[in-house]
């Protein structure tokens, strides 16, 4: 009960950061566009998000390994993301930074436990790491004119946080008895629009309410 509830807050979190980068879009985009219209009512190509992210929750150990490669990241560049030159970013990131730094300590926590605990636990952790690794790549991918906002002091420039991410996690799972795959293929796409057949699905349910009531508030 206590880690459905401790999962349910990391999602409002991430929801909530959600709607603060979603609703300053809005204002920069100034098209007439909300924070609902950008989550419910684009399709599935128009979305730039990680493949990581959007891989099903399978087991705990794959829950939490898929959650602790993802804070690994998240974490230092939402530190970096306080001194954009945008304001509001910035204040974004602030509070955004706590919430991730609990996600990183609390997911880490647990693929120890995982790793470093029955010949079950062990062997659950080592099959997510391995289903999951290949999508970890592309975080350090610089999306299509983001180089352009990276010049600019507006976010940071997430190559630059490969040797931060490995250090991390090379640490965790080396006390969880756990090692990184070397080499083999890495997904990409997502932040080009091009998902996995994950994406859709979840989607579906996200939007259904707002698309069958098209306008309807709450």
């Amino acid at each position: 009960m206590e880690e459905d509830m401790a999962l349910a807050n990391m999602g409002l979190d991430l929801i909530g950061q959600a709607r603060a980068l979603y609703t300053h879009a809005a204002e920069i985009e100034d098209a007439g566009h909300d924070e609902d219209q950008l989550a419910y009512l684009r399709d599935e190509r128009a979305y730039g998000n990680l493949l990581l992210v959007e891989q099903p929750n399978g087991d705990f150990a794959q829950t939490m390994v898929r959650q602790f490669l993802y804070a690994a990241f998240i974490d230092p560049y939402w530190r970096l993301l306080t001194g954009s030159a945008d304001a509001t970013l910035a204040a974004i990131a602030a509070k955004a930074e706590k919430e991730s730094a609990y996600h990183l300590r609390h997911s880490a926590e647990w693929v120890i436990r995982l790793g470093d605990g029955t010949a079950e636990s062990h062997r659950r952790a080592r099959a997510a790491i391995a289903r999951l690794f290949p999508y970890t790549n592309e975080m350090f991918d610089v999306p299509a004119d983001e180089d352009v906002l990276a010049a600019e002091g507006l976010v940071p420039d997430p190559a630059a946080l490969r040797a931060v991410w490995r250090d991390t996690v090379s640490d965790v799972l080396g006390r969880a008895t756990l090692a990184l795959p070397e080499g083999g293929w890495m997904q990409s796409g997502g932040r080009d629009g091009r998902h996995s057949e994950h994406l859709g699905p979840l989607l579906a349910e996200l939007q259904f309410l707002q698309r069958s009531f098209p306008g309807a508030t709450w």
